[in-house]
């Protein structure tokens, strides 16, 4: 993936500078229609479906995805779009639009969402009420919008409003992300807009494990593939005073 620092200097960030890039999300949206999500075995209770946050296992060792928390913004037949949460960079958003004078002076930050299309900008946003220039996640949480509500968000948000941006997104084929969920290299969680634009970015996933493991020291299991793809089982337990992963013996 292209550091964002690196992203500005080139021909496809500076076409992100382009107000119009960052609503590029909308036409791939429109083709990933929500389906009842595969079930049998144990997949009832891996069910993927739009609003969902994914955990990475602490076992997962791409780099493109360890100790990623990735909220699921839309799911379908043609496969899964997601954003990196928990990925902040030092890159301004009035630097990537400076045609939006309404950022001029502000400090929002982007975010880096995912290794797919780094120069394209996706942006969620906090809402007190619909809007019909955005598409919702779940109650409250849109992704989207118009330059018209982005300036608005910059300019007169309501109280507990708010917006986050990211250049790029993580995608997965239509079945591909069941089957890393199978192997155990994600753990799911309902997603909450707290976690999203109000959690500190740098203990994210720290804290999605501990809830994952509940309220007590509990050991948890991801199954990760082994040498020769022969899936192998690894335990970890969440050290509730050190906030810190302790790998068990199998």
């Amino acid at each position: 993936m292209l550091p964002l620092s690196e992203c500005q200097r080139t021909r496809g960030f500076a076409g992100a500078r382009k107000i119009i890039a960052i609503f590029l999300i909308g036409a791939l949206l429109t083709v990933l229609h929500t389906v009842p999500a595969l079930a049998g075995m144990e997949f009832a209770q891996l069910s993927v479906k739009k609003g969902l946050l994914l955990v990475a296992s602490p076992s997962l060792e791409d780099p493109n995805f360890r100790k990623a928390v990735v909220l699921i913004v839309e799911y379908g037949p043609k496969g899964t779009l997601g954003i990196i949460l928990n990925r902040s960079t030092k890159t301004l958003l009035s630097d990537v639009l400076p045609e939006l004078t309404a950022l001029k002076g502000t400090t929002h930050r982007v975010f880096s969402g995912g290794p797919v299309d780094p120069s394209n900008l996706l942006v969620l946003f906090r809402l007190m009420e619909p809007s019909a220039e955005a598409r919702s996640i779940f109650d409250g949480v849109y992704v989207g919008g118009t330059p018209r509500l982005l300036e608005r968000m910059i300019t007169q948000a309501k109280p507990t409003e708010t917006f986050r941006a990211f250049a790029g997104s993580a995608g997965w084929a239509p079945r591909q992300l069941e089957a890393e969920l199978l192997v155990g290299a994600w753990g799911v969680l309902p997603a909450d807009s707290f976690s999203i634009f109000d959690q500190d970015p740098s203990t994210l996933w720290l804290d999605c494990i501990s809830r994952l493991q509940g309220p007590r020291v509990i050991g948890a299991a991801w199954l990760v593939p082994g040498a020769h793809g022969t899936p192998t089982m690894k335990r970890w337990s969440f050290d509730v005073r050190s906030r810190g992963l302790i790998q068990a013996t199998p």
